[in-house]
Formats: structure tokens, C-alpha cells, sequence
């Protein structure tokens, strides 16, 4: 099997182009063997460059831990540039289908190849039952912003890293097809994410699991952020939690609606648009290398 290695800022997928080969019959057992980044080619997981009946290409995404996810903003970018780059669709304008539906994006393009692409990520979803999230003093329809944590005990463990990071104990929570929750603090990088991230992730509070995003505020226009993600553990950026994360700011007041957002990968330009509701997302897409998979 053929498959190419691509990242947006370090968010690094495994990808497989299924208009040239047959999809893989077990793509969540592939997706283990592939990713794994000691015995396999390495990655956050696996992505499937399908035929699709509603837009031009269909993106399938498959975590480390094999379970499939409705959507990746990273990934898509880089599905953009593998389908031009690679002569699939040869256009700068794009229409891929995806979990949570069918996006648009805008690639830019240098030199013949997509340098980097601006991606519709449609509205974010902001009910609980939609999300989804189940607090007992919440109804279905209720939004989750600045929740505090302790409503629903979730059980942070220890003490210490909370005053080390000056960790503001409340919650917001954003769909943008994916799960996400939204936790400030004032220095990321003391907060112990390899401990914290998994204990939020798998809370009943969220019944579909939940991307976890701790989130540092610079100004109304920039943040630096880090990601737990569902399935895959910590990665270098999260493009739909960079989203969500815009989303948040503009909902607790902390941010306006276009911010710069610094990841462990790189930067993202995010705009949570007041005309449309839409959030756009902006950011690099890279081809890093190909090779053969043994069947």
C-alpha cells in the first residue's frame, strides 16, 4: 500500500489515496499499526483521500487508537494540498467531505503547490446536548461557558500545578463537529497535560469523549494553546481546537473574533465571522514524504 506523510504544524497523519488504490479493508487496525511512532511510519493518525458522490474528495479520519473521528482541521488542509499537488483536483477552490459534513477551502498557491489554506469550518455548535455534554444542572439546549469545574467534579489531580500555572477553574465547551473543551490559564506549560488531558478526556461528563485545549490569553488577539486530543494524547496543534478555542474567547469575552493562535507545531489564523457565524481557519500544509506499506 501506498501512502504519503503530510503535517499542518506538526499535527502528523498518515495518508492514503484511495482514488489510486483500493481503501484498506480494516482502516481502524491499520491506523494502530501505522501511527505507531517506534514500529510503524509514525503519526496522529491515519487519513483516508476517498472518492466521494457529494463534494470533490472525501476525507475519513482514524485516530492512533483506531477510532474514527468526524473531522480534522490540520488534516484537511493537507488533503487540499495532496489533491492538487498530486493532480486529483486541480483547483485552488475545494469542496471535501467530511464527518461533520461537506467544508470549503481556499488554498494558496506558489509555485504550482498549495502553500497553505483557508478553510471553512462551518458554524461552531454551542447546545450541550449537541456537543456533547451531560452536566446535571444543564438542559440539552443550554451553552457550557465558563462553567466551574467543580460542578461536576472532575477530579484534577493534585493541587500544586493549579497555583503553578494560575489555572482558572472553569470550563467552556464547543462542537465544530468534534468535541472540545476550553480550560485558561495563565502558563500553559506548567500544566501537567500527559495527567490531566486523559482524566478529562474520558469523564462521563462527556459522553463522546472531548478534545482537551488549555489556553494561555496574550491580548484580544493572541494565545498560545496546548492539546490533549481525543484518541491520539498530546499532539503539536489541533486545527478544530484552535476553532473552538476562537469560539470560546468571543463566548467568555477574553478574545475578539480574529486571533492569532500559537501551538507547539506553529500558528494559526482563526475568524469567528459575525456575518455568517462561520469560523475560518488559516494555516500551512506540508508533504513531508512517501513510501510503501507492506499489506
Amino acid at each position: 500500500m501506498r501512502f504519503t506523510k503530510m503535517h499542518g504544524i506538526g499535527n502528523d497523519y498518515v495518508y492514503v489515496d484511495c482514488f489510486a488504490q483500493p481503501a484498506p479493508a480494516d482502516p481502524s487496525a491499520l491506523s494502530m499499526k501505522i501511527v505507531d511512532r517506534h514500529f510503524g511510519v509514525g503519526g496522529d493518525g491515519l487519513i483516508l483521500i476517498c472518492p466521494s458522490e457529494k463534494a470533490d474528495v472525501r476525507m475519513r479520519m482514524f485516530n492512533a487508537d483506531g477510532s474514527e473521528a468526524e473531522m480534522c482541521g490540520n488534516a484537511v488542509r493537507c488533503v487540499a494540498k495532496y489533491v492538487y499537488d498530486h493532480g486529483i483536483a486541480k483547483k485552488p477552490t475545494l469542496k471535501v467531505e467530511t464527518g461533520r459534513g461537506v467544508l470549503s477551502l481556499i488554498s494558496k498557491i506558489l509555485d504550482d503547490k498549495v502553500h497553505s489554506v483557508r478553510v471553512d469550518m462551518d458554524e461552531p455548535i454551542l447546545e450541550a446536548g449537541k456537543i456533547p455534554v451531560a452536566l446535571p444542572n444543564y438542559g440539552s439546549r443550554d451553552q457550557i461557558v465558563a462553567v466551574p469545574l467543580v460542578e461536576f467534579n472532575v477530579p484534577l489531580v493534585g493541587a500544586g500545578w493549579k497555583n503553578d500555572c494560575g489555572l482558572d477553574p472553569h470550563m467552556t465547551c464547543v462542537s465544530m463537529g468534534n468535541p472540545h473543551v476550553t480550560i485558561y490559564c495563565q502558563d500553559v506549560i506548567a500544566v501537567p497535560l500527559s495527567q490531566v488531558g486523559p482524566t478529562l478526556e474520558l469523564h462521563r461528563a462527556f459522553p463522546q469523549r472531548i478534545n482537551v485545549h488549555f489556553v494561555q490569553v496574550h491580548s484580544p488577539q493572541e494565545v498560545t494553546m496546548r492539546t490533549w486530543e481525543r484518541g491520539s494524547g498530546i499532539t503539536l496543534a489541533c486545527g478544530t481546537g484552535a476553532s473552538a478555542v476562537c469560539v470560546a474567547g468571543v463566548l467568555t469575552g477574553r478574545t475578539g473574533r480574529k486571533i492569532l493562535a500559537h501551538l507547539p507545531g506553529g500558528d494559526l489564523e482563526l475568524e469567528w465571522n459575525e456575518t455568517d457565524n462561520h469560523v475560518y481557519m488559516t494555516g500551512p500544509a506540508t508533504e513531508v514524504f512517501s513510501g510503501d506499506w507492506p499489506d
